[in-house]
């Protein structure tokens, strides 16, 4: 790969620059802030594109990547679009040579995975997703925790999030463009665990229950599921349970549960609790999670490009995430469990 001689020299484009959680001033901010140049913008929607020549005057913006490719001196090109169109056009990107981030999660199958993979090694370019939450305040804290012996061995992590509510009628509750419910807060909630189970993945389970919102909506014909679980078997014996849920009406404060040899630790975005055996007792602690890090990831980036340093989120690892909700989408489908690919 070649390396860049300063940050600055790396010129990012970003495609798709919509409205929903203004996402593409987020991504170039954040480039900038680690020394790159935010250098063009791409999207469909002309309203947008006057949005980005306010946000940063000067900017080159195209309404196709085609013309960004052909015309632009982007090296570094971010994909924030739906998730079922992170595949075709980070491909496209990595084939003219340009270095590419895409948003989480990294694709919808294991398949769209495999192909962005072999397209960047044999372009011989960057790839990576936005696993920002990698350096989230609550899993930096837990790691810390864990690893000093908060749990003991860990046994088994449930993750969840849910609550009752009618999903809004857009493209993340499409499953064809989203990949199901299990996609969006399903591959934060694996990251960290991932983080958390130093062992290989083996085998994975997929439940999914449908009807109670899709028969009550115009989309029912690609509406994600109201639920779905996913569990999956580690070869060190540990075992991860993710549940998703727009029908969960006993809805639980914490995203992570760790349960291990000599305790539990919970966490969610804002608090940590740790539950340990002493004598006859239970000795219950909490706190507040430290301070999320999450502008590491495009420091690391740059690093990766000027100096060669170690890249943290590897395409490799991206995928795992999403091979596992790949498996479980399949799993429910086909009612059975599935073997791992890749490990």
């Amino acid at each position: 790969m070649t390396m860049h001689e300063s940050a600055s020299d790396i010129r990012v484009a970003v495609v798709g620059y919509g409205g929903a959680f203004n996402m593409g001033k987020k991504h170039l901010e954040e480039c900038r802030e680690a020394g790159m140049t935010p250098t063009a913008v791409v999207d469909l929607d002309a309203s947008r594109l006057s949005v980005a020549e306010a946000d940063f005057p000067g900017i080159e913006t195209y309404t196709s990547v085609t013309a960004m490719l052909r015309k632009s001196p982007t090296n570094f090109v971010i994909v924030i679009t739906p998730h079922n169109t992170h595949a075709p056009i980070a491909v496209q990107c990595l084939r003219a040579g340009r270095h590419v981030v895409v948003e989480k999660p990294f694709a919808v199958t294991t398949a769209e995975c495999d192909r962005m993979i072999a397209a960047a090694k044999k372009n011989d370019v960057l790839l990576s997703t936005y696993h920002n939450r990698h350096w989230d305040g609550c899993i930096l804290g837990a790691l810390k925790k864990i690893r000093s012996g908060a749990v003991g061995e860990i046994v088994r992590i449930d993750a969840h999030m849910g609550g009752w509510a009618k999903p809004r009628n857009w493209w993340r509750s499409s499953r064809s463009i989203s990949g199901g419910i299990l996609f969006d807060w399903g591959v934060h909630l694996l990251e960290y665990s991932l983080q958390l189970i130093d062992s290989e993945i083996v085998e994975v389970s997929g439940f999914a229950t449908h009807g109670v919102w899709s028969g009550k909506t115009s989309w029912r014909d690609d509406v994600n599921e109201d639920e779905a679980t996913a569990i999956v078997r580690f070869a060190n014996g540990t075992f991860l349970s993710l549940r998703i849920s727009a029908i969960e009406t006993n809805t639980k404060p914490d995203w992570l549960e760790i349960t291990g040899t000599a305790g539990t630790y919970l966490f969610d975005h804002a608090n940590w609790e740790s539950i340990r055996p002493k004598s006859k007792s239970i000795v219950r602690e909490r706190g507040a999670n430290p301070e999320s890090e999450q502008w590491r990831f495009y420091r690391n980036i740059a690093s990766h490009l000027v100096d060669g340093a170690e890249l943290v989120i590897t395409p490799e690892w991206a995928r795992r995430p999403v091979h596992i909700l790949d498996l479980a989408v399949r799993s429910a489908s086909q009612g059975k469990t599935l073997k791992a690919k890749y490990r």
